[in-house]
């Protein structure tokens, strides 16, 4: 069995045919498509003003450049990135250590390229990051809950220059500072969760 899209619409039709087998067809995809990881999720502030004010070619070529700065340092990490859509990307590590890292070294890239920038071009970014048992579809595609949190905290909810983690995510860090980070209570979809915000400095 391969980790492709086509693989897993196949599973999923199948389950569909036969309901009676669904039990084993959930466990055969769990078998093939599951990871456990830490999920990072990068989305660029301003999309709408800037696209208003400048146009939707303005801020494709800001993507274009937020992609091209944070997926080396995304890699460097021992991270991959998963999947870009419009102005947000998609990363998976192994440990949630390496992903705050990747997340905190971006936000550094991001303000030393300002420098030299117009300010009509200057990158800034919300980042969610997860930690949790993750369906990831080859190259292309994850699901999951802490996917789903992770999206929430770095789409909606994390601030311009805000790295936000779930509490599944604070728990897997291999030695937390309490002093870098705050509790944040937060409520999201209806539910009540508790997140944590990075507030150390840049170096």
């Amino acid at each position: 069995m391969q980790n492709t899209t086509l693989e897993l619409r196949r599973l999923l039709q199948a389950r569909l045919d036969h309901p009676d087998q669904m039990q084993a067809i959930d466990r055969q995809i769990h078998a093939i498509f599951d990871q456990d990881c830490a999920i990072l999720v990068l989305d660029l502030s301003g999309f709408s003003r800037l696209t208003i004010r400048h146009g939707i070619v303005h801020f494709l070529a800001m993507i274009h450049r937020m992609t091209t700065i944070a997926s080396p340092i995304i890699e460097h990490h021992q991270g991959r990135v998963v999947k870009q859509e419009a102005d947000n990307l998609f990363a998976t590590f192994t440990q949630v250590d390496a992903a705050v890292a990747a997340a905190i070294r971006i936000f550094e890239a991001f303000a030393i390229v300002n420098v030299d920038l117009p300010s009509d071009q200057d990158l800034y970014a919300g980042i969610g990051i997860g930690y949790g048992t993750t369906l990831i579809v080859g190259d292309q595609d994850l699901f999951g809950n802490e996917m789903n949190l992770a999206s929430k905290l770095g789409e909606d909810l994390a601030r311009q220059g805000e790295l936000l983690l779930t509490a599944a995510a604070y728990q897997h860090l291999t030695t937390p500072n309490p002093a870098q980070w705050d509790t944040l209570p937060l409520v999201i979809s209806g539910l009540e969760i508790q997140a944590y915000k990075w507030v150390g400095r840049l170096s």
